[in-house]
């Protein structure tokens, strides 16, 4: 009588913990839907230097936190049907499907950790690649010049670190904003808006993740406990 309650009690508790994990899940798939639409972003990410696109790294990282999400949403229903049904086979597969996602969420992790500083350090060389072109008169500099505006405008900054090429656009009321000056002083470069605009952003992924993979472990501690409560009872 005792094992039937505690295997009653874990099963709702597992019940609670792939709900929850079902709302984190659709958490996740609105945060990566809402970075994918984010207009910071795609003004960037979108734009095109002659036949150069801007790097698309980031976006790989959504689309994956999207599927993420997705997955994460059918992994919790799945959870919390098995539970209620106490089906040894939906839990098993439930179970089975934690374990594939976390190791897909560890490999995104360490995806991510190696690739953090790489992103921000791509589109930096694709704004000086187009800051550069725009400054020295090239063949392309009409839609570099459109692109360094779109950085401007989009991040409020003006120039790079580099102090040759930061001073020179200040000047240059048609490449920043009037302000540029105090922009300038301020410290205010594309350089430090771009670290600070993906930084951001992949900090909050970060938290995210962790925050469902300690969820994940829970389940998987609570599944494996509550297939054992079911074969013992079936047993007595």
């Amino acid at each position: 009588m005792g094992v039937e309650g505690c295997t009653k009690c874990i099963k709702y508790l597992l019940f609670v913990f792939n709900f929850i994990f079902w709302l984190a899940g659709g958490i996740i798939l609105g945060v990566a839907l809402w970075l994918r639409h984010d207009s910071q972003t795609t003004n960037i990410l979108y734009l095109q230097l002659g036949e150069k696109q801007a790097p698309n790294t980031f976006y790989v990282g959504i689309y994956i936190l999207i599927a993420v999400g997705a997955v994460m949403m059918f992994v919790g229903f799945l959870g919390c049907y098995g539970a209620i049904q106490e089906s040894q086979c939906l839990l098993g597969t439930f179970f089975t499907c934690l374990v594939i996602l976390f190791a897909c969420e560890v490999a995104a992790g360490i995806w991510g950790f190696v690739n953090k500083d790489q992103i921000a350090k791509d589109v930096k060389q694709f704004y000086d690649q187009a800051l550069q072109q725009t400054l020295m008169g090239e063949p392309d500099a009409s839609n570099a010049k459109a692109v360094v505006k779109t950085f401007h405008e989009t991040l409020d900054c003006c120039g790079s670190d580099i102090m040759t090429a930061t001073f020179t656009p200040v000047w240059r009321d048609d490449l920043c904003r009037k302000d540029a000056l105090k922009s300038f002083f301020e410290n205010s470069n594309c350089h430090k808006k771009i670290d600070e605009l993906f930084s951001g952003k992949l900090y909050l992924i970060g938290i995210a993740a962790v925050v469902v993979a300690v969820i994940m472990i829970f389940e998987m501690i609570l599944s494996m406990v509550l297939c054992c409560g079911i074969r013992n009872s079936s047993v007595y």
